[in-house]
């Protein structure tokens, strides 16, 4: 195999309706529901072998980690959007990244390269400083990769869904807390959180068949902290909950709505459906997918103009039908800091910058979360 830097392909629909048609497509919907279903009845708590390849993964999440650890935000007080010290991060686990690749067992040299764009631009946008669902993808895409490549094995699935990719969740959350990543785009991803969608749909594979456990629960605060340990599911609401006060009707209208289904197993199917539609399916998002040699596109390629021209709009390319009239910024201010910063023009402040300003307001000492600056919990209207 001739392995090559991964590169944009999708810009205009007929693009994105090539893809969903496409043999790509087809093996990231199969990998996602073979890592859905080998979860099913799995607590992150239960005992889980992990291979010499699962082994080494965790231990470049941990030198992610340290890596943030070790590049702490910039005063920036003026701004409650994105930290510029998240672009000093992305740079230093990019410098590391081709050693750390190398390292592992099985992945061909020449395969480093391809490998390593995925995993970088897992961590978000070094631009725009921020993040969302296609980030995540690319943390997906990552992971289907070093299984093609024979790093890890379709024995290691449950491990790489309830060790790795949980993992990756928590570092996630502590770059977003450290720098105040903003989410990619106003409504977050689709309203379950303002970042992620799959620890949801994995969390729902969890729950599926419980015995006692209904989704309603999680409007029960000793329920979710009880069983936040033991389910991913759990864990996401009650971060959620420390984060942003008031009801989950109100700041998450679209989990308190799953809330009312009956079954775990409804919860998890619709998670699918959902995903296939919002994420995989919706062009904001998959104008971003990057194409190689292990995830090639064969469909119609997007013109040098097109190109030319999604890079001039910092990667939004646009396929609705309405005008924006950005005003220009001044130099070094950033647009998001002008009061737009998504594809529709509306700014979207980390709501851990929105928690630490109403800290800030009421003079009262913060939590805590993940590394991060101290915030406390923050009205959301």
């Amino acid at each position: 195999m001739a392995f090559r830097a991964p590169e944009k392909a999708i810009l205009l629909p007929d693009q994105l309706a090539s893809f969903q048609t496409s043999k790509t497509h087809a093996e990231l919907v199969h990998f996602i529901e073979a890592l859905n279903g080998a979860v099913v009845g799995v607590k992150l708590t239960d005992e889980c072998p992990e291979s010499p390849g699962v082994k080494m993964l965790l231990g470049i999440l941990d030198r992610v980690e340290q890596i943030a650890k070790d590049t702490p935000p910039v005063e920036n007080s003026a701004s409650r959007f994105g930290n510029p010290a998240f672009r000093t991060f992305y740079d230093r686990v990019s410098e590391v990244s081709p050693a750390l690749h190398a390292a592992l067992p099985h992945l061909p040299g020449e395969a480093v390269g391809e490998v390593c764009v995925y995993f970088n631009e897992a961590w978000g946008s070094r631009t725009r400083i921020d993040y969302g669902s296609g980030m995540e993808l690319n943390f997906l895409c990552w992971l289907i990769c070093l299984e093609r490549l024979g790093v890890t094995t379709e024995e290691d699935r449950k491990a790489l869904v309830i060790r790795v990719f949980w993992r990756y969740i928590e570092v996630m959350r502590i770059l977003q807390s450290t720098y105040w990543l903003e989410p990619a785009g106003s409504h977050g991803v689709w309203g379950l959180d303002d970042y992620h969608f799959l620890p949801f749909l994995f969390g729902a594979a969890q729950l599926k068949g419980h015995k006692y456990i209904r989704p309603k629960a999680i409007h029960d605060a000793d329920v979710v902290d009880e069983y936040s340990k033991h389910y991913i599911y759990f864990a996401c609401i009650k971060f959620i909950n420390s984060i942003k006060t008031a009801s989950l009707r109100w700041h998450s209208p679209m989990l308190d709505d799953i809330s009312a289904v009956k079954t775990w197993d409804k919860v998890n199917s619709g998670m699918i459906k959902m995903y296939l539609a919002e994420v995989l399916g919706k062009l904001p998002v998959m104008q971003h997918f990057l194409f190689g040699s292990i995830l090639p596109y064969d469909g119609p390629l997007p013109s040098t103009t097109e190109v030319e021209d999604d890079d001039a709009n910092c990667g939004h390319a646009h396929g609705h039908g309405h005008g924006h009239g950005h005003a220009v910024p001044k130099a070094g201010v950033r647009p998001a800091d002008m009061g737009w910063g998504d594809c529709c023009g509306i700014a979207v402040p980390s709501v851990f910058a929105a928690a630490k300003s109403e800290q800030q307001k009421m003079k009262q000492p913060g939590l805590r979360l993940g590394g991060g600056p101290g915030i406390r919990p923050v009205p959301f209207d």
